[in-house]
């Protein structure tokens, strides 16, 4: 998935190190979660997070080139062991169109996958940044994602749930990462304060945004295919934007649905889908994160001129094109 990068050379040299060196520590002597590792390192992804890091790191003048390599390498094992440990919780059966961990080796395997990225993490925390203010930061970070997660749990197949309890589960669950990625890019590089508050607020509404539009997809996947799962947030409890804003809309069609979510047929599913498109859902998600995206590009209209800050506006616009 790096080829999303071939337009950019420089920040994909930059992945393909931290990808060789996320390969070089992620070795370990127990054979089924060596191929777990591999398993899951070749469903690909597209690094999102150490893209924005470097792309936010050129806007300083400080390079040290191999503590960034590092510090970006660490956000993609942060991000790559709380993906692991989702599918656990969730009990997801795919992560990128393939098969999870836990689905092919089992959630014991799962379990030390993901704690296993996580020591490999904190390895990368204490060798290049251990004198800094972000060995905190990231550990506030991790608390603030782990919140995220609880606060979701907590409105799991509730459905009173509010437009503004998604949005607290989401900027743990997904924004907060973004957010540090692109506040430590600007940081390390050498970036003034002024610049790193900037890159901490561009983060914060690409990763709501880049959420939202997740979310949009799920309930708007091919539905012809009798063998691809749909609306499997639904089922699990977990009620998304475009569903609060259709149940919002016309309560009294969508509440009758939210009752018992895990029992809803597959039929149920899909008319399920096809009212909350009709009754403002998608369009209303689709708006809230365009208007997230704007925020963004204002953001990053006022950044110094170079080609990370073309690059920057590129990729904000691409999440609302984006089909995976």
């Amino acid at each position: 998935m790096l080829d999303y990068w071939n337009e950019y050379p420089k920040i994909q040299e930059n992945l393909i190190q931290v990808k060789k060196l996320i390969s070089q520590r992620l070795v370990i002597n127990n054979k089924s979660i060596e191929e777990a590792i591999t398993k899951f390192s070749s469903t690909g992804g597209k690094m999102i997070r150490p893209a924005l890091f470097f792309l936010f790191a050129d806007f300083g003048e400080k390079k040290e080139h191999e503590q960034l390599i590092k510090i970006a390498a660490s956000l993609e094992l942060l991000h790559s062991a709380t993906l692991v440990h989702d599918d656990i919780i969730d009990d997801s059966p795919t992560r990128r169109g393939m098969p999870s961990i836990q689905t092919r080796f089992g959630k014991d395997v799962a379990v030390y996958t993901g704690d296993f990225m996580y020591t490999s993490y904190f390895e990368l925390l204490a060798e290049c940044m251990s004198q800094t203010p972000f060995l905190l930061k990231n550990a506030q970070a991790m608390k603030k994602v782990l919140q995220g997660e609880l606060t979701q749990m907590t409105c799991t197949f509730n459905a009173d749930q509010t437009v503004s309890d998604y949005l607290r589960n989401i900027n743990g669950k997904t924004a907060e990462l973004i957010r540090l990625s692109c506040h430590e890019g600007a940081y390390f590089g050498g970036a003034d304060k002024k610049l790193q508050s900037r890159a901490k607020r561009i983060g914060s509404a690409i990763g709501l945004a880049f959420q939202v539009y997740d979310d949009i997809l799920n309930f708007s996947l091919e539905l012809g295919n009798d063998q691809k799962p749909i609306l499997t947030d639904v089922q699990q409890g977990i009620f998304t934007l475009p569903l609060l804003i259709a149940r919002d809309n016309h309560p009294e069609i969508i509440r009758p649905y939210l009752e018992k979510p895990e029992e809803l047929s597959r039929q149920d599913l899909i008319q399920l889908a096809i009212y909350v498109d009709s009754l403002g859902g998608i369009s209303g998600s689709l708006s809230f994160a365009e208007k997230l995206t704007q925020k963004a590009l204002d953001e990053i209209h006022q950044l110094p001129d170079s080609k990370s800050k073309e690059v920057l506006v590129i990729v904000a616009k691409q999440l609302l094109e984006r089909t995976y």
